[in-house]
């Protein structure tokens, strides 16, 4: 069995992610020792043993929406963004004042053209803005994004709302970023399943593990509970044209 909480795994949450698998296993009553780091994101969310991983919204409703089985979703207590929602900030260099209009003329990088909150979030808010951006670069992920930016070598980026708390939390360059505005909510990063799996008691494990987490490592990880988001709310968010080809 393959089990895998790539999303927000870095140094200072490893540990974290640790004892949450944990507790996890604990209340399902199976499942392997220890969580798969070894493996690509895609092949965790596409292997025939996968047991549970946590994916991004865009990627499941463009490739693997009926390949997985949708367990439940985040709830980060993000401000503005119901349970089980997320969204993303729009952060540029402090010292660079630009308005956004300006700022998306300029470089706007995106972490990967298959992400949600660092992708198809910036350009449905763009497009609701009346903005065409200069997508300049990829940089392969969020706090990626954010240094480059910070750094110079970008003039705005995306940032999934939880990944900005840790950037800002953990990562000494975040003080050379300002916040400009944030985007609307879609549903945050799905924990999933196989197709042949039971995704309700993997459900019920989660939240009676988030229950159990010791204060201090829920917050770590941003974890206030764990909530059902249907399918349909994850397919009716808009998918950029950048990504059809993922189709």
């Amino acid at each position: 069995m393959i089990v895998s909480l790539p999303m927000y795994d870095r140094p200072e949450t490893a540990a974290a992610n640790d004892v949450f698998w944990g507790l996890i296993r604990e209340a399902l009553g199976y499942g392997p020792e220890r969580l798969n780091r070894a493996l690509d994101p895609w092949e965790a969310w596409e292997h025939p043993d996968l047991l549970l991983s946590q994916t991004c919204g865009l990627p499941y409703r463009t490739r693997l929406q009926g390949k997985v089985s949708l367990i439940a979703s985040p709830d980060f207590g993000l401000p503005d963004c119901p349970p089980g929602y997320y969204n993303s900030v729009l952060v540029a260099r402090a010292d660079d004042r630009r308005s956004l209009d300006d700022l998306a003329a300029a470089r706007v990088v995106i972490n990967q053209d298959h992400s949600q909150s660092g992708f198809a979030a910036i350009m449905s808010h763009f497009a609701a803005c009346a903005i065409v951006p200069n997508i300049a670069t990829q940089s392969g992920g969020h706090a990626a994004s954010a240094r480059m930016v910070a750094e110079g070598a970008a003039d705005l980026a995306a940032i999934d709302g939880n990944t900005w708390r840790m950037i800002q939390a953990f990562d000494p360059w975040a003080g050379a970023l300002r916040e400009i505005e944030r985007t609307a909510p879609t549903p945050a990063m799905p924990y999933i399943t196989g197709p042949t799996q039971d995704a309700a008691p993997l459900r019920a494990a989660m939240v009676a593990a988030v229950d159990r987490l010791p204060d201090a490592t829920r917050a770590l990880l941003g974890l206030r509970g764990i909530t059902l988001v249907p399918p349909q709310a994850f397919l009716a968010v808009p998918t950029p044209k950048f990504a059809t080809d993922l189709t």
